[in-house]
Protein backbone atom coordinates (compact mmCIF):
# COMPACT_ATOMS: atom_id res chain seq x y z
CA UNK A 1 0.00 0.00 0.00
CA UNK A 2 1.32 3.46 -0.90
CA UNK A 3 0.73 6.62 1.07
CA UNK A 4 0.69 10.35 0.29
CA UNK A 5 0.78 13.50 2.36
CA UNK A 6 -2.55 15.30 2.51
CA UNK A 7 -3.02 18.97 3.44
CA UNK A 8 -6.47 20.24 4.35
CA UNK A 9 -6.57 24.01 3.64
CA UNK A 10 -2.96 24.28 4.74
CA UNK A 11 -3.91 23.62 8.37
CA UNK A 12 -3.97 19.90 9.07
CA UNK A 13 -1.45 17.34 7.79
CA UNK A 14 -1.70 13.61 7.89
CA UNK A 15 -1.02 10.35 6.08
CA UNK A 16 -3.53 9.19 3.50
CA UNK A 17 -3.56 5.81 1.78
CA UNK A 18 -3.67 5.60 -2.02
CA UNK A 19 -7.27 4.40 -1.84
CA UNK A 20 -8.25 7.32 0.39
CA UNK A 21 -6.42 9.73 -1.89
CA UNK A 22 -8.37 8.41 -4.87
CA UNK A 23 -11.63 8.87 -2.98
CA UNK A 24 -10.58 12.45 -2.17
CA UNK A 25 -9.92 13.10 -5.86
CA UNK A 26 -13.36 11.70 -6.66
CA UNK A 27 -14.94 14.16 -4.24
CA UNK A 28 -13.17 17.00 -6.03
CA UNK A 29 -14.49 15.76 -9.35
CA UNK A 30 -17.94 15.61 -7.75
CA UNK A 31 -17.62 19.25 -6.69
CA UNK A 32 -16.60 20.14 -10.23
CA UNK A 33 -19.70 18.38 -11.51
CA UNK A 34 -21.92 20.40 -9.18
CA UNK A 35 -20.39 23.56 -10.62
CA UNK A 36 -20.82 22.23 -14.15
CA UNK A 37 -24.52 21.57 -13.48
CA UNK A 38 -24.91 25.07 -12.03
CA UNK A 39 -23.28 26.57 -15.12
CA UNK A 40 -25.44 24.52 -17.48
CA UNK A 41 -28.60 25.56 -15.61
CA UNK A 42 -27.68 29.18 -16.26
CA UNK A 43 -27.89 28.48 -20.00
CA UNK A 44 -31.55 27.43 -19.72
CA UNK A 45 -33.66 30.19 -18.12
CA UNK A 46 -36.84 28.40 -19.26
CA UNK A 47 -35.78 25.19 -17.55
CA UNK A 48 -33.97 22.02 -18.54
CA UNK A 49 -34.66 18.36 -17.87
CA UNK A 50 -32.45 15.91 -16.04
CA UNK A 51 -31.93 13.97 -19.25
CA UNK A 52 -30.88 17.12 -21.15
CA UNK A 53 -28.44 18.07 -18.40
CA UNK A 54 -26.91 14.60 -18.36
CA UNK A 55 -26.51 14.67 -22.14
CA UNK A 56 -25.00 18.17 -22.17
CA UNK A 57 -22.51 17.27 -19.44
CA UNK A 58 -21.82 13.75 -20.69
CA UNK A 59 -22.53 12.37 -17.22
CA UNK A 60 -24.81 9.65 -15.84
CA UNK A 61 -28.25 10.86 -14.82
CA UNK A 62 -27.68 9.57 -11.30
CA UNK A 63 -24.56 11.75 -10.96
CA UNK A 64 -26.35 14.84 -12.28
CA UNK A 65 -29.32 14.16 -10.00
CA UNK A 66 -27.03 14.10 -6.94
CA UNK A 67 -25.52 17.42 -8.03
CA UNK A 68 -29.01 18.89 -8.46
CA UNK A 69 -29.98 17.66 -5.00
CA UNK A 70 -26.99 19.48 -3.50
CA UNK A 71 -27.89 22.66 -5.35
CA UNK A 72 -31.54 22.42 -4.33
CA UNK A 73 -30.63 21.99 -0.66
CA UNK A 74 -28.72 25.27 -0.91
CA UNK A 75 -31.62 26.89 -2.83
CA UNK A 76 -29.28 27.46 -5.76
CA UNK A 77 -31.52 25.38 -8.02
CA UNK A 78 -35.25 24.76 -8.14
CA UNK A 79 -37.53 22.18 -9.70
CA UNK A 80 -40.28 23.90 -11.68
CA UNK A 81 -42.17 20.75 -12.50
CA UNK A 82 -41.42 17.07 -12.55
CA UNK A 83 -37.96 16.76 -14.10
CA UNK A 84 -37.53 20.45 -15.08
CA UNK A 85 -34.90 22.51 -13.28
CA UNK A 86 -33.84 26.20 -13.19
CA UNK A 87 -31.47 28.36 -11.18
CA UNK A 88 -32.83 29.06 -7.71
CA UNK A 89 -33.90 32.43 -6.38
CA UNK A 90 -31.12 32.31 -3.79
CA UNK A 91 -28.51 32.13 -6.56
CA UNK A 92 -30.08 35.13 -8.28
CA UNK A 93 -30.30 37.04 -4.99
CA UNK A 94 -26.61 36.47 -4.28
CA UNK A 95 -25.58 37.34 -7.84
CA UNK A 96 -27.60 40.56 -8.00
CA UNK A 97 -26.52 41.66 -4.52
CA UNK A 98 -22.87 41.13 -5.45
CA UNK A 99 -23.31 42.89 -8.79
CA UNK A 100 -25.04 45.92 -7.28
CA UNK A 101 -22.45 46.20 -4.49
CA UNK A 102 -19.43 46.22 -6.79
CA UNK A 103 -17.76 49.63 -6.56
CA UNK A 104 -17.26 49.90 -10.31
CA UNK A 105 -20.89 49.04 -11.11
CA UNK A 106 -22.36 51.34 -8.47
CA UNK A 107 -20.18 54.25 -9.53
CA UNK A 108 -20.48 53.85 -13.30
CA UNK A 109 -24.10 52.99 -14.03
CA UNK A 110 -25.49 56.53 -13.49
CA UNK A 111 -22.85 57.86 -15.88
CA UNK A 112 -23.59 55.09 -18.38
CA UNK A 113 -27.29 55.95 -18.37
CA UNK A 114 -26.41 59.60 -18.98
CA UNK A 115 -24.10 58.68 -21.87
CA UNK A 116 -26.67 56.33 -23.45
CA UNK A 117 -29.20 59.15 -23.47
CA UNK A 118 -26.81 61.81 -24.79
CA UNK A 119 -25.36 59.62 -27.55
CA UNK A 120 -28.55 57.72 -28.28
CA UNK A 121 -26.38 54.62 -28.50
CA UNK A 122 -25.35 51.62 -26.39
CA UNK A 123 -22.77 52.05 -23.62
CA UNK A 124 -20.70 49.21 -22.13
CA UNK A 125 -18.35 48.81 -19.22
CA UNK A 126 -15.91 45.93 -19.67
CA UNK A 127 -12.78 44.47 -18.10
CA UNK A 128 -9.88 42.39 -19.36
CA UNK A 129 -9.97 38.66 -18.62
CA UNK A 130 -7.21 36.71 -20.34
CA UNK A 131 -7.74 36.91 -24.09
CA UNK A 132 -11.29 38.19 -23.77
CA UNK A 133 -13.06 41.23 -22.52
CA UNK A 134 -16.03 40.64 -20.22
CA UNK A 135 -18.98 43.03 -20.14
CA UNK A 136 -19.68 44.06 -16.55
CA UNK A 137 -22.47 46.50 -17.41
CA UNK A 138 -24.52 47.54 -20.42
CA UNK A 139 -26.99 50.39 -20.89
CA UNK A 140 -29.11 50.75 -24.00
CA UNK A 141 -30.62 54.11 -24.94
CA UNK A 142 -34.25 54.53 -23.87
CA UNK A 143 -35.55 54.58 -27.41
CA UNK A 144 -34.73 54.78 -31.09
CA UNK A 145 -31.65 52.56 -31.26
CA UNK A 146 -31.01 49.08 -32.56
CA UNK A 147 -30.28 46.82 -29.59
CA UNK A 148 -26.89 45.12 -29.73
CA UNK A 149 -26.59 41.41 -28.94
CA UNK A 150 -24.00 41.92 -26.17
CA UNK A 151 -25.04 40.88 -22.65
CA UNK A 152 -23.69 41.45 -19.16
CA UNK A 153 -21.25 38.63 -18.50
CA UNK A 154 -20.73 38.08 -22.21
CA UNK A 155 -17.32 37.97 -23.84
CA UNK A 156 -15.56 39.12 -26.99
CA UNK A 157 -11.98 38.64 -28.16
CA UNK A 158 -9.65 41.40 -26.98
CA UNK A 159 -8.00 42.12 -30.33
CA UNK A 160 -11.15 43.10 -32.20
CA UNK A 161 -12.79 45.41 -29.66
CA UNK A 162 -12.05 49.01 -28.68
CA UNK A 163 -12.15 48.14 -24.98
CA UNK A 164 -9.90 45.14 -25.48
CA UNK A 165 -7.22 46.91 -27.50
CA UNK A 166 -7.21 49.81 -25.04
CA UNK A 167 -6.70 47.55 -22.01
CA UNK A 168 -4.26 45.23 -23.79
CA UNK A 169 -2.14 48.23 -24.79
CA UNK A 170 -1.43 48.78 -21.08
CA UNK A 171 0.10 45.33 -20.60
CA UNK A 172 1.65 44.48 -23.98
CA UNK A 173 4.35 46.75 -25.41
CA UNK A 174 6.72 44.52 -27.38
CA UNK A 175 6.37 41.84 -30.02
CA UNK A 176 7.71 39.24 -27.60
CA UNK A 177 5.04 40.18 -25.07
CA UNK A 178 2.36 40.05 -27.76
CA UNK A 179 3.45 36.64 -29.03
CA UNK A 180 3.56 35.33 -25.46
CA UNK A 181 0.06 36.70 -24.90
CA UNK A 182 -1.21 35.07 -28.11
CA UNK A 183 0.32 31.74 -27.10
CA UNK A 184 0.46 30.55 -30.69
CA UNK A 185 -3.23 31.14 -31.34
CA UNK A 186 -4.12 32.91 -34.60
CA UNK A 187 -5.99 36.20 -34.88
CA UNK A 188 -9.23 35.18 -36.56
CA UNK A 189 -11.04 37.70 -38.72
CA UNK A 190 -14.72 38.14 -37.98
CA UNK A 191 -15.12 40.95 -40.52
CA UNK A 192 -12.95 42.21 -43.40
CA UNK A 193 -11.75 44.93 -41.01
CA UNK A 194 -10.53 42.69 -38.17
CA UNK A 195 -6.79 42.93 -37.52
CA UNK A 196 -5.37 39.44 -38.17
CA UNK A 197 -1.64 40.22 -38.44
CA UNK A 198 0.32 40.32 -35.15
CA UNK A 199 2.62 43.10 -36.42
CA UNK A 200 -0.39 45.22 -37.39
CA UNK A 201 -1.96 44.57 -33.98
CA UNK A 202 1.26 45.59 -32.25
CA UNK A 203 1.25 48.88 -34.18
CA UNK A 204 -2.40 49.42 -33.28
CA UNK A 205 -1.65 48.82 -29.60
CA UNK A 206 1.20 51.36 -29.70
CA UNK A 207 -1.09 53.95 -31.32
CA UNK A 208 -3.83 53.19 -28.80
CA UNK A 209 -1.46 53.53 -25.86
CA UNK A 210 -0.14 56.86 -27.17
CA UNK A 211 -3.53 58.48 -27.78
CA UNK A 212 -5.16 57.00 -24.66
CA UNK A 213 -8.36 55.61 -26.16
CA UNK A 214 -9.43 52.57 -28.17
CA UNK A 215 -11.18 52.34 -31.54
CA UNK A 216 -13.13 49.53 -33.19
CA UNK A 217 -13.78 50.37 -36.85
CA UNK A 218 -16.23 47.59 -37.76
CA UNK A 219 -13.68 45.02 -36.54
CA UNK A 220 -16.11 43.03 -34.41
CA UNK A 221 -19.41 43.65 -36.19
CA UNK A 222 -20.00 45.08 -39.65
CA UNK A 223 -21.74 48.43 -39.46
CA UNK A 224 -20.82 48.98 -35.79
CA UNK A 225 -18.20 51.51 -34.67
CA UNK A 226 -16.96 51.82 -31.13
CA UNK A 227 -14.70 54.06 -29.06
CA UNK A 228 -13.47 53.32 -25.53
CA UNK A 229 -11.80 55.32 -22.75
CA UNK A 230 -10.14 53.92 -19.61
CA UNK A 231 -11.76 53.79 -16.19
CA UNK A 232 -9.66 54.58 -13.11
CA UNK A 233 -11.28 54.11 -9.72
CA UNK A 234 -8.25 55.58 -7.97
CA UNK A 235 -5.11 57.45 -8.93
CA UNK A 236 -2.81 54.43 -8.98
CA UNK A 237 -2.41 54.79 -12.73
CA UNK A 238 -3.82 51.36 -13.61
CA UNK A 239 -7.22 51.22 -15.37
CA UNK A 240 -9.67 48.73 -13.91
CA UNK A 241 -11.65 48.57 -17.14
CA UNK A 242 -13.00 50.78 -19.89
CA UNK A 243 -16.24 52.43 -20.94
CA UNK A 244 -17.22 52.23 -24.59
CA UNK A 245 -19.86 53.74 -26.83
CA UNK A 246 -21.01 51.46 -29.66
CA UNK A 247 -22.89 53.04 -32.54
CA UNK A 248 -24.34 52.18 -35.93
CA UNK A 249 -21.99 53.56 -38.54
CA UNK A 250 -24.67 55.01 -40.79
CA UNK A 251 -26.19 56.93 -37.89
CA UNK A 252 -23.07 57.88 -35.93
CA UNK A 253 -19.96 57.74 -38.19
CA UNK A 254 -16.63 56.96 -36.57
CA UNK A 255 -15.31 60.45 -37.33
CA UNK A 256 -18.16 61.94 -35.31
CA UNK A 257 -17.56 59.51 -32.45
CA UNK A 258 -13.88 60.46 -32.36
CA UNK A 259 -14.82 64.15 -32.03
CA UNK A 260 -16.59 63.31 -28.75
CA UNK A 261 -13.56 61.62 -27.12
CA UNK A 262 -12.40 64.65 -25.06
CA UNK A 263 -15.87 65.15 -23.59
CA UNK A 264 -16.34 61.41 -23.01
CA UNK A 265 -13.01 61.12 -21.25
CA UNK A 266 -13.74 64.15 -19.06
CA UNK A 267 -17.15 62.78 -18.00
CA UNK A 268 -15.70 59.38 -17.11
CA UNK A 269 -12.87 60.93 -15.09
CA UNK A 270 -15.28 63.24 -13.25
CA UNK A 271 -17.57 60.35 -12.34
CA UNK A 272 -14.82 57.98 -11.18
CA UNK A 273 -12.10 60.17 -9.70
CA UNK A 274 -14.13 62.97 -8.14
Amino acid sequence: MTFSIYSNSGLLYGIMSQEESERHDTRLVGADRVLAVLTELARHPDGVSLEELAQALDSPKSTVHRALSSLRRASLAEQLSRGTYVLGDEFLRLAFRNYEARPDTARLEPLMRELAISYGETVHYAVLDGKDIVYRAKVDPPQGAVRLTSVVGGRNPVYRTAVGKLLLSQVVATKTELLDWLGGEPLEGKTPFTIVDPDALLRELATTRERGYGVDDQENELGINCVAVPVFLDRSGDPVGAISVSALRFRYPLERLLDTIPDLRAKVETATLA
